[in-house]
């Protein structure tokens, strides 16, 4: 049995820039027609409305020109008005050949915005659709409010359609203009349209104000409706539109009878190049896109994962092109460790992770952020803490900096018992640490190696909250040697490697 065919068209650059604060140049308008209509493979995309800007007509301009080259100049919408052919003009001067027409779809906007009666309405629509047809223009019509014109006028609404089943158009586009409809009454409106008038070509454009975009636009095509109008990353106007990455999900997953052209592979990529250029951050938690949606943080998720998937549903992040993570933190359980090394290509043995898993857990309660990529700074601490016995600690410390005053030290030592504590000043805060530790070793009549070099290295890509591992090279006689620290502030990282030295000699 052949699937029904849903069309998608992609509005970002028309309703999504209708997003607070956001505005997308034209050279970056360009890049993302490209990549919806190229990798994403929506079926078609709203770029503009008509007379908002020079900028905004150049910009359409650019895109235009580019689709008539590729061939794709029939799936490049804009939004137009009712405003007597100067919109008409205005495509026609930019080179686009479909017309979005807005229009009133509920006698409330009707009444009280335009002032007019039905028949007045419907008389400006068809000159208007007269003079796009003369210029070689596709119209397609937006009926504006029209989930509420279903729930309060709806005899207006069928006069409406009725009417437009004369007009030489392309398609009616229904939108939940405010956000405002059940998925109940998505499915119920649909479907009695879909029934009256079973030729004409529908499309259905979701807002999100209740979040229940993605749930009225599965309710919608099962009601019958031919088209979806989404957007990357819900972006859009107050709380946004359906999210197209979500939307696509749930249509290829639980509408098996339905075909869409979209290209799940690239949603990832084209979203976060959206994200980009809008400022308009993914939430974390977003399904699909968001940074954590396939992270599984738990170690007995990860333990089922290795065990036959057990924690895998079909929301496969390779479908995306996107790889699952496995956190580290203090839910950590060997399992996430053992996933973790398995893709760094790391061995250790049960002992060894163990001390490692213990290290993270530890590092997890004091809320800092352990990545993939601290995992060999934190074996390499956690190992070198396996070669000595520990007879010296650091107790406590009082670290000071004050701008015109030269940083000090108050520090606190256990040696074998015994403790001492010292004050010194230096040039930098570790510098006056070692003062005051010389301080304490002068009691016991020892001497401290002799610091020969100091590392400090953050695991790429890291930011300023990353784990932080200073290596410290020692010399004692002709001898030399290395000690390490970690932790998220840098001098305590050096104090930590002092101690190992302390220890260590």
């Amino acid at each position: 049995m052949s699937k029904r065919k849903i069309e998608i068209m992609d509005t970002t650059l028309r309703d999504g820039e209708q997003t607070s604060g956001v505005s997308f140049s034209a050279t970056e308008k360009l890049t993302i027609a490209q990549l919806l209509l190229e990798e994403l493979k929506v079926d078609r995309i709203e770029i503009a409305s008509t007379r908002v800007s020079e900028g905004e007509f150049k910009a359409v301009k650019g895109i235009t020109e580019w689709a008539t080259k590729k061939g794709y100049l029939d799936k490049v919408e804009v939004l137009s008005f009712v405003d007597n052919g100067l919109s008409v003009k205005w495509m026609k001067d930019t080179g686009a050949k479909v017309q979005n027409l807005l229009t009133k779809g509920s006698l409330n906007h009707l009444t009280y915005q335009l002032k007019k009666t039905p028949e007045q309405h419907f008389s400006e629509i068809q000159k208007v659709i007269k003079l796009a047809e003369n210029e070689g223009i596709q119209t397609n019509v937006y009926l504006e409010d029209w989930s509420n014109g279903m729930r309060n006028s709806q005899e207006y609404v069928y006069q409406f359609l009725d009417f437009l089943e004369t007009q030489a158009i392309e398609r009616v586009l229904l939108p939940d203009t405010l956000g405002v409809l059940s998925p109940e009454e998505s499915f119920e409106f649909l479907s009695d349209i879909r029934g009256k008038y079973p030729k004409m070509h529908i499309d259905f454009h979701a807002h999100n104000d209740y979040d229940l975009g993605v749930s009225n636009a599965l309710e919608a095509v099962k009601a019958g409706v031919d088209g979806l109008h989404l957007t990357i990353n819900g972006m859009g106007e107050r709380a946004g539109n359906a999210p197209l990455a979500s939307v696509v999900a749930v249509i290829n997953d639980f509408l098996p009878e339905v075909k869409i052209n979209v290209n799940e592979k690239a949603l990832f990529k084209v979203s976060k190049l959206v994200e980009t250029f809008s400022g308009f951050r993914i939430p974390v938690n977003k399904p699909i896109l968001g940074d954590n949606v396939f992270t599984q943080t738990a170690g007995i998720h990860a333990d089922g994962d290795s065990k036959k998937n057990l924690y895998f549903n079909d929301l496969l992040p390779e479908r995306f092109g996107r790889k699952r993570k496995y956190a580290l933190g203090k839910t950590s359980g060997k399992a996430n460790i053992q996933k973790n090394l398995q893709e760094l290509g790391l061995q250790l043995n049960d002992e060894d992770v163990l001390k490692v898993t213990q290290r993270i857990i530890e590092l997890g309660d004091k809320k800092e952020v352990v990545t993939k990529e601290d995992l060999p700074y934190i074996i390499s601490d956690v190992l070198d803490s396996n070669i000595y016995e520990e007879r010296i600690t650091i107790e406590s410390y009082v670290l000071t900096h004050s701008k015109g005053l030269k940083p000090s030290t108050t520090v606190a030592v256990k040696i074998d018992g015994e403790l001492f504590e010292e004050h010194a000043q230096g040039d930098g805060q570790f510098d006056a640490f070692m003062n005051a530790l010389r301080k304490v070793y002068k009691h016991k009549g020892l001497i401290l190696p002799k610091l020969t070099d100091y590392a400090v290295r953050i695991p790429p890509g890291s930011s300023s909250d990353a784990l932080c591992e200073t290596v410290i090279r020692w010399q004692i006689d002709d001898k030399t040697f290395k000690t390490r620290g970690l932790d998220s502030d840098q001098t305590v990282s050096a104090i930590k490697a002092t101690q190992k030295m302390l220890n260590m000699v």
